[in-house]
């Protein structure tokens, strides 16, 4: 399946994702190759094989929840690199427009 320039931006889009001119065509390529892997499993005959709902055949080893100490407030602050009251503060990484 090839994209066009259109189809590729509205993906983008929908992701909100920004991209220039160049990388838009990179980006155009890449989704181009994934599509065509996807088309390319399509074409295997999987008629008789039952589905996977994990890829080993390994079971989860669980264990009990066991009630242990935690760490105070004032004591997990010690090691912050930055904090405001009782709260760790971090840089701000998402920018909303």
């Amino acid at each position: 399946m090839e994209l066009n320039k259109e189809i590729t931006q509205k993906i983008a889009d929908l992701a909100r994702l920004e991209f220039d001119e160049q990388e838009l065509s990179s980006i155009q390529k890449e989704l181009e190759q994934m599509i065509g892997f996807v088309e390319k499993l399509n074409e295997i005959d999987t008629k008789g094989i039952a589905p996977l709902t994990h890829i080993t055949a390994e079971d989860n080893r669980l264990r009990e929840d066991e009630i242990k100490g935690s760490v105070d407030n004032a004591t997990a602050l010690l090691n912050a690199p930055s904090h405001e009251g009782p709260f760790f503060t971090v840089p701000k990484v998402i920018n909303k427009n």
